[in-house]
């Protein structure tokens, strides 16, 4: 869980406190038995301190039972890990931190024993019960771990982060583009790249490396003079995010996909999270090209204030637009349109890719390509190549004929909107949406819920809600609008889902997974 909140001790505090994952019912009923059994093994023992026999037995039995219920707590019935924990040389030290922080604090309780008790070995089960106390409470050491070896982290990961740009400083004829965006920036950089290979030689970041560390490892392990072209997604929680991240690659090209709701947790509003995407384009040079999504209300603003040079893209105000779609046609298998530009340049284009919003991810990669000197023929063919990115709104045809919309990586309230209306177009067959609703929206994490819910009751035959207090608001949402309550299902857990969902399916119906939350996430 530290790994997965980025090593972050108030995110993780946070983790602690809202999840009952650390301090689980099992663990705490053994832990509450083996603290009555120490005090029963103490006053036992001050009662019969004369027989020797009694208290023998008394220690005996304690041990035997601290053992037993030690094993207990051992007895795995935590739901399966969905990212589990990868050694890596930071986790690793970590783990070893934690473990010697341990040992001190055994040997320092074990010089203080020895100093009080006599007799050491008769009143070992204390020495036990503090063990367990230890036990109990990793989660709290491995708290305090992270504390202690921040600082050594932080000049490795200076280290590391300096490497990285002093490697793309020396790389004079390297083209870096940086992507960013609330969502649809993991997309996009694909989909650019897929299209740039067409005349160059690109590396793009892995799914979603976009922190400094990740963005670094890439750029210190990958990159290398054969790459022509460079492509870094950048994320953000806090306002200097975006900034770092062009500081570390210096993009000459700068593309913002959208502004939305997204880890309004830690932005609190839109205008810190247009003002850390906005980063992004102030990094850029004076030669550089900023690329805008201009159909998205709040990146208007941000293009209308930017005198760099700048291509906009969009499809409904063409004759604001230097790449515009028009003509679209989008079903169930995909999208077909035609790409202009302000020239007079036209392809019509076909994509396998589902929904509108991909259209747009598409233009701005068509932006980046037009910026880089490619024609519209080189540019036609690469979109041709794009295939669909898994866990974002990719089909999977089942041997059931039940037909899978897999849009499990990430949602938010645009995206959940976007996945409705594509599974909107399938005509035939019952549709049915799994989801654990939307997170990090802050605020408004319940007021988007609710309208998630009301969404879905305009347009699926059945409902499959994962968490019953998360999903309260997603629940009203449906009710509000009278969808029929026994076509509701509130489930624990995927398993439970996919149960209902092997006995409710008929051939051509069509199910779509809507988000999947990361483990750090639950009731």
């Amino acid at each position: 869980m530290m790994q997965l909140e980025g090593y972050k001790e108030e995110q993780y505090k946070k983790w602690l406190k809202e999840s009952n994952r650390a301090y689980i019912k099992r663990l705490n009923k053994n832990v509450i038995y083996i603290l009555i059994m120490t005090i029963l093994f103490i006053t036992i023992s001050i009662l019969f301190n004369q027989s020797k026999m009694i208290r023998l037995f008394v220690w005996v039995l304690y041990n035997i039972l601290w053992i037993f219920y030690m094993i207990l707590t051992l007895n795995s019935e935590d739901k399966e890990i969905k990212k589990p924990l990868v050694f890596t040389n930071r986790a690793k030290r970590l783990y070893a931190v934690n473990i010697l922080f341990n040992i001190i604090l055994i040997l320092i309780v074990y010089i203080v024993y020895v100093k009080i008790v006599t007799d050491t070995l008769f009143y070992f089960p204390i020495m036990l019960f503090i063990g367990t106390v230890f036990y109990y409470f990793q989660s709290m050491t491995m708290y305090i771990s992270n504390i202690l070896i921040k600082p050594i982290e932080h000049n490795i990961n200076m280290r590391f982060f300096q490497q990285a740009k002093e490697k793309i400083k020396s790389m004079r004829n390297l083209q870096v583009i940086g992507i960013t965006g609330s969502f649809g920036k993991t997309s996009t950089k694909f989909i650019t790249g897929t299209i740039l290979k067409e005349k160059y030689k690109v590396l793009n970041t892995p799914e979603s490396y976009n922190t400094p560390m990740g963005l670094s490892k890439v750029i210190n392990e990958q990159l290398n003079e054969k790459y022509q072209v460079f492509i870094a997604e950048m994320g953000a929680r806090y306002i200097g995010d975006i900034k770092e991240l062009s500081k570390l690659t210096k993009p000459r090209i700068g593309v913002i996909t959208s502004i939305g709701p997204t880890h309004l947790e830690t932005f609190k509003n839109l205008d810190n999270i247009m003002k850390t995407k906005y980063e992004l384009i102030e990094e850029l040079p004076t030669d550089g090209v900023a690329i805008f999504n201009y159909d998205d209300e709040h990146i208007r603003k941000l293009a209308d204030k930017t005198f760099k040079e700048k291509i906009l893209y969009g499809i409904d105000d063409r004759e604001e637009l230097d790449i515009y779609a028009k003509d679209v046609e989008v079903s169930q298998e995909g999208s077909t349109f035609t790409i202009n530009d302000k020239k007079g340049n036209s392809i019509r284009c076909t994509t396998k890719l589902l929904g509108k919003h991909n259209i747009y991810n598409i233009l701005a990669g068509v932006s980046v390509a037009v910026a880089m000197g490619l024609n519209f023929e080189e540019i036609k063919k690469g979109i041709h190549k794009i295939q669909p990115i898994p866990h974002r709104l990719n089909i999977i045809n089942s041997e059931t004929g039940v037909i899978i919309i897999d849009d499990a990586f990430n949602s938010n309230p645009i995206g959940a909107k976007a996945a409705l209306e594509v599974l909107s177009q399938f005509k035939e067959g019952r549709k049915i949406i799994v989801t654990p609703g939307m997170v990090e929206l802050g605020e408004r994490e319940e007021e988007s819920n609710r309208e998630l819910g009301v969404n879905i009751g305009k347009v699926c035959d059945f409902a499959i809600l994962i968490g019953e207090k998360r999903t309260l608001p997603i629940y009203e949402g449906l009710t509000e609008i009278g969808y029929n309550k026994d076509n509701i299902f509130v489930v624990k857990d995927l398993n439970e889902a996919t149960k209902i969902i092997q006995r409710i399916t008929k051939p051509k119906d069509v199910v779509l997974f809507e988000n999947d939350l990361p483990d750090n996430y639950n009731e």
